[in-house]
């Protein structure tokens, strides 16, 4: 078995534009870290930090197809990190907004009912959209959003590890977030407020 973190940069980026997995791995290996660092600069939580390093790598290998003309890899990697963190704090800002507008735009006149159907449809919707996930993974998602569990928590509640902890969330976050933006034009995260913050 060949050692990829031996092999120079250029190499390196040849090889995973040619879909070696194993180059891949070694490419995150390698800048794992560094990268962590770059995005933890930005958004400080660490395990916010831990989820943006990992969607950097998962952007990477998605457009390995697109890095032909990449002179430099580790350049390349490090631009992605931090385009990718600052577009996630924009959107996290306006979907702060978003809420916000939600919020002001409800008729003045309306009633607590009204206010609680409203609600009851969004969590309708989303629990809909959580029964088409794995059990596990439903799981998962709901100690993390629902009951802001850590995932060192949900690991030790459901006997599993950090890291497949945070691969069922990435997988509950793609497709739900894919729904939700699909389904109702708004963010994941406005939906999440909607649901569990609004009374």
């Amino acid at each position: 078995m060949v050692v990829y973190d031996t092999i120079p940069d250029n190499e390196l980026l040849t090889k995973l534009v040619a879909g070696e997995e194993s180059a891949f791995a070694a490419v995150y290996l390698k800048f794992k870290s560094p990268v962590f660092s770059i995005v933890k600069k930005f958004v400080h939580a660490e395990e916010l930090a831990e989820d943006l390093t990992q969607e950097v790598f998962i952007k990477l290998w998605e457009s390995r197809n697109k890095l032909v003309d990449v002179q430099s890899l580790r350049a390349y990697i490090f631009t992605i990190a931090k385009n990718h963190t600052i577009n996630n704090l924009k959107k996290t800002l306006q979907s702060d907004i978003a809420k916000t507008a939600i919020i002001a735009a409800f008729p003045p006149g309306r009633n607590i009912t009204e206010e609680q159907l409203i609600n009851k449809e969004y969590k309708a919707y989303l629990q809909q959209q959580l029964d088409t996930l794995p059990e596990r993974t439903r799981e998962v998602f709901r100690q993390c959003r629902e009951h802001h569990r850590t995932y060192d928590e949900v690991a030790a509640s459901i006997g599993i590890s950090r890291n497949a902890v945070k691969k069922h969330m990435v997988n509950a976050v793609k497709h739900l977030s894919s729904a939700v933006q699909k389904d109702l034009g708004i963010s994941l995260s406005v939906l999440l407020a909607i649901v569990f913050k609004i009374k």
